[in-house]
């Protein structure tokens, strides 16, 4: 544990072979943390392609481990090296070691992958748990199916290390919406560690500079947003037919690619929206909260960090959940539709623009996320500056304190 009177630290590890999700989820605890405590220093491993386009705040640094990506087939490849993968993961465990040891982090909190990529994080944390380092697992509401995800987890040996190496698991959601873990035989001593945060809200900063924004923001719009953008080609593609088929939709059309879609495919939507006078594309912006805090309403996949912007920034939204590779977004925001929080759409490969046409034109009277009353629902940040707060530097005097939150 760090004992060099330099401030507390906190080191986090985001895997990143797909998308953003993970990225701008540690982002914004790392923020949250700086902002709740003046003396701290916090530390990003990400194996995110992209990761020097964000903005970070004074504390907040990264170390930009080689990239690797999942195929289809379910196997791993690196992003850009023309090495052999084992090579590649042998480069990234010793970064993550290396980076771990001479940090020397108070705690370390370590995103959804309980030993790591292909277990690369797995040697590193018996170097820190034997420093007296804590140790926090942090998990999405929604993982996978159950079905699913309780094979994955034996392959991968997660309880053994939630049992032997985790001090406690932070799950970003409720109860109420989803339990993760609910279908995994977890000993009692693992249940004890469980505590439902609540969900990460977003914000957008005061203190970013002037920036130029398409012109098709100067009026009441909706964004679509694919997230990454990896797999979002068919959200986009229905979105550009239903505006193509139709002109008196309510709201004009900003579309936001995303930067990991296939150049080809972003060049011909890009061609396409600019045949339109109603829909603007651009393939990616870092401060994507700002064109969702200015947007009358928002379609989306549904995955974990929209769907807290969603929330947060109350829109309305209609969302589209990918089932493949995993059906996450699907029980998330099915979850969220039962509830009365969006609106959602199924992708039946169809691109049906009457039907996704009807949702755009419901979305003016469509409720909005806070006429749903579920307390607790966005007290994540709050929670987990209060979880942490027992292993690093006390915050100041006088500061807010919050409820307990949930244990499982």
């Amino acid at each position: 544990m760090n004992g060099s009177g330099n401030g507390s630290r906190v080191l986090i590890y985001s895997h990143d072979t797909f998308g953003l999700g993970h990225l701008r989820r540690c982002r914004t605890i790392a923020h949250a943390l700086v902002e709740r405590h003046q003396d701290l220093s916090v530390l990003i491993l990400s194996g995110s392609p992209i990761i020097g386009s964000f903005d970070f705040r004074a504390r907040v640094d990264f170390v930009r481990i080689p990239g690797v990506i999942k195929l289809r087939n379910g196997e791993y490849t690196p992003l850009n090296l023309h090495i052999d993968i084992e090579k590649t993961l042998a480069m990234r465990s010793s970064i993550i070691k290396h980076t771990a040891e001479t940090f020397d982090p108070d705690v370390l909190i370590v995103d959804k992958e309980p030993l790591g990529l292909r277990g690369e994080v797995e040697e590193t944390l018996h170097m820190l748990k034997d420093r007296g380092t804590h140790l926090v697992l942090g998990l999405r509401d929604v993982l996978d199916e159950p079905a699913s995800l309780a094979p994955e987890w034996r392959r991968k040996r997660a309880v053994p290390a939630l049992r032997d190496l985790y001090d406690e698991i932070w799950i970003y959601g409720l109860p109420q919406i989803w339990e993760p873990l609910t279908e995994i035989k977890l000993p009692k001593s693992v249940q004890r560690k469980i505590t439902y945060t609540g969900y990460l809200p977003r914000s957008v900063s005061s203190q970013l500079p002037k920036r130029d924004t398409p012109d098709i923001t100067k009026r009441p719009y909706v964004l679509v947003t694919t997230g990454g953008g990896g797999d979002g080609e068919d959200l986009i593609e229905w979105a550009l037919r239903t505006y193509e088929s139709d002109e008196m939709l309510p709201y004009p059309a900003l579309l936001v690619l995303g930067p990991f879609m296939q150049p080809e495919r972003q060049a011909d939507y890009i061609e396409r929206a600019n045949r339109l006078e109603r829909v603007e594309a651009i393939t990616f912006d870092p401060h994507l909260e700002i064109l969702e805090k200015n947007a009358a309403g928002v379609v989306s996949m549904g995955g974990y960090n929209t769907f807290c912007e969603v929330l947060s920034m109350n829109k309305r939204a209609i969302m589209v959940p990918r089932t493949v590779p995993r059906r996450e977004q699907y029980i998330r925001v099915s979850r969220a539709q039962e509830l009365g929080m969006v609106g959602m759409l199924v992708d039946d490969g169809e691109f049906d623009t009457r039907a996704m046409g009807d949702a755009l034109r419901g979305l003016p009277s469509q409720k909005r996320p806070s006429e749903i009353i579920i307390p607790g629902l966005l007290e994540g940040l709050v929670n987990v500056n209060r979880l942490i707060e027992p292993w690093i530097t006390p915050a100041e005097q006088g500061a807010p304190q919050t409820v307990v939150p949930h244990r499982a």
